[in-house]
Order: structure tokens, then sequence, then C-alpha cells
């Protein structure tokens, strides 16, 4: 009897051994996925085997075509992943709140939403922390992805957003949606494009003007060809993704 419940205990721990093991071994193995040789990148697109494209609103202004985009995204039962600058979502934490309980993701633009590249370093590091505290007040302490404001990135912008245990998002697919370039030529970026694996910028904004529109196209026809509307983080967590390096 003894020595039969000595086997269980030691399946028990050779079991316990091996899980642990494995979950360590798939943290390495994320690890490639924002770096290369150790040089830190930037996500740019999912893995082309998985059918997830992930859709991506950028908002830093206004609160007029928020709601007619959300409203479009619950329709058509799709989850798309915002990026709000941190001064943005403290004045409208109402609205983040919509955003949250649509069970959209939320990553962040920064605080001030002013380019990076023009920054000193330590200058970079203190916007970023303070559009983490800012998310933190909001009850948002769980925000790990960061869109560089205007995109603008550089080795050093990498590593400031890396020692502020945030990882940088870019986009595969970019209709130029801001600059109001016509409903239908909005959809055909996007529609002619977009495949697996793809990460499309979009935005939220009040600049835009043929967004929500185009989106009453744009949602069904992707999932027309087979594409599932995915956040960030499923889009990573699915397997492999792609990055950008950057000079």
């Amino acid at each position: 009897m003894k020595a039969d419940r000595w086997k269980r205990y030691g399946v028990v721990v050779v079991l316990s051994l091996f899980c642990a093991l494995f979950l360590w071994i798939g943290r390495f193995n994320q690890q490639p996925v924002f770096q290369n040789n150790g040089e830190l990148r930037a996500l740019s697109q999912g893995s082309e085997d998985l059918s997830f494209v992930a859709l991506t609103f950028n908002i830093s202004w206004g609160s007029d075509k928020v709601q007619e985009i959300l409203k479009q995204l619950e329709a058509h039962q799709v989850q798309a992943t915002f990026f709000l600058s941190g001064s943005w979502a403290e004045r409208h934490p109402d609205i983040v709140k919509d955003i949250h309980e649509g069970k959209h993701e939320i990553g962040m633009m920064g605080y001030d939403y002013e380019s990076y590249l023009e920054m000193k370093p330590e200058q970079v590091s203190q916007d970023l922390n303070k559009a983490k505290e800012a998310f933190e007040k909001l009850g948002f302490e769980d925000v790990k992805w960061i869109r560089p404001p205007h995109g603008h990135i550089d080795k050093e912008v990498l590593k400031r957003i890396d020692e502020a245990g945030l990882q940088a998002v870019q986009w595969s697919i970019n209709p130029r949606d801001w600059e109001n370039p016509g409903t239908n030529q909005i959809i055909d970026q996007v529609m002619n494009k977009g495949s697996k694996g793809d990460i499309i910028l979009m935005h939220a904004s009040d600049s835009v003007k043929q967004t929500p529109k185009a989106l009453k196209v744009i949602l069904p026809g992707l999932k027309q060809k087979g594409l599932e509307f995915v956040s960030i983080s499923e889009l990573v967590s699915g397997s492999e993704t792609k990055t950008t390096q950057v000079n």
C-alpha cells in the first residue's frame, strides 16, 4: 500500500515539474516575437497560418466619432483594439469605459501624443510613465501595448518602451482614413489587401468623416473572406508573429 501511495505521489510530482517546465519554455519561446538576435522590434503583423486579423483604432482627440464606430463594431460582433493617448483617456473616462465594456482591448499612445523622435530619451520615459499612471488611475493596470505617437520610432524609443514594460505595435495595412480619401477608397484599401495576420490601422478621432460608413462594408466583408477579428493579445498568442526592424 505504501509503495503504491509513493508511486502516485511520484507521478504527481513529475507531472507538476513537467507542467512548470512547459510553461517556462513557453515564456522563453515568446521572446523572439519582439526580438531578433537580441534586437528589439515592433510588432507589425500576426501569423499567416491563422485566419486572424486585428482591427485597431487610434484616438488622440475628439469624442464625436467614437460612439458611431463602437455601434458598428457591436452590430457586427467585432472585437478591436483601441490605442488611446493618456491625456485623451483622462478627459473621456466614460468613453474609455464604453470601449472596455464593449469587450475591446485597450492600448496606449503615450500621454501627450507628441512624437518620441522629437524628445530626449528621458522625456520619452517620463511620457510613458505618465501615461501608465493615467491608465492605472482609470482602473487599467494591465495595459501592455503601445503604438508610438504618429508611428514614429527608432531603436532608442524601443529601448525606452521595453524598459517601461510595454510592447510596441505598428501595422501592416493603413488606409489613411484620417485624410478622408473617400469611403470607397478606404474600403478598397482594406478589402483588397486584408489577409491572414494583418494589423489594420484606423482612427476614431474626430478627423475621420468616412470611417464609420466604410466599416459597414469592411466588417462583414473581411468575415466573408474567412477572417476572424481578434485583439492584439489574441493575435500574438495565436502563434508566431512578424516584427518590423527599426533603424
